[in-house]
């Protein structure tokens, strides 16, 4: 009959000790992954920004939230405004408008490796699994008269249970996409 090899205590706590700290890194790993914020912004430099004055919305993919969609709106218009544009629904220079949109997301989170009376090499101690939902924001911008787009923002986030929460990350994402709207829109500052 074999006898099955002792693990010192020592090294067993060592061994259970490494596991654990990997097990955090991998967690922060994927938090940081999941709970991070993109904002990519694309514009076409050909575009007569200098010309652009005035602004109308066109109706988009509406956020769930209606009131997070009025306050969206009101949101870009500061914007729009602070840059010298104004709103003008008859002959407008820009066409704005934005989509939201939500998706849920599942992730496996390993629970680590365990040793137990078959030190063998281990078993999988099991895991859980990580449900959160993914919210995304464009914001298009279009010549009104060729009707082409001249700008787009892109964020993506996740999003929260509470809309205040949600408003935070979308004027987040509102600040990061308007600092790289090219400066020549709309009157000086």
């Amino acid at each position: 009959m074999r006898s099955i090899p002792r693990i010192s205590p020592d090294l067993a706590i060592s061994i259970s000790g490494w596991s654990s700290i990997l097990a955090i890194i991998g967690l922060a790993i994927t938090a940081a992954v999941v709970y991070a914020q993109k904002v990519n912004v694309d514009s076409n430099p050909a575009a007569p920004w200098a010309t652009f004055k005035t602004y109308a919305w066109v109706n988009g993919i509406a956020a769930p939230d209606e009131l997070n969609e009025q306050r969206l709106h009101a949101s870009i218009d500061d914007r729009l405004a602070a840059r010298g544009l104004t709103k003008n629904t008859a002959t407008p220079d820009l066409i704005v408008t934005t989509s939201v949109t939500t998706q849920q997301h599942q992730e496996l989170v390993p629970g680590g490796f365990a040793y137990g009376p078959w030190w063998a090499g281990g078993y999988y101690g099991g895991g859980s699994v990580d449900t959160w939902v993914e919210g995304t924001l464009v914001v298009d911008f279009y010549d009104a008269n060729t009707k082409q787009m001249v700008w787009r923002g892109v964020a993506t986030a996740t999003a929260s249970e509470k809309p205040s929460k949600n408003m935070e990350k979308m004027n987040k994402a509102l600040n990061k996409m308007f600092e790289k709207l090219p400066s020549s829109c709309g009157i000086s500052r």
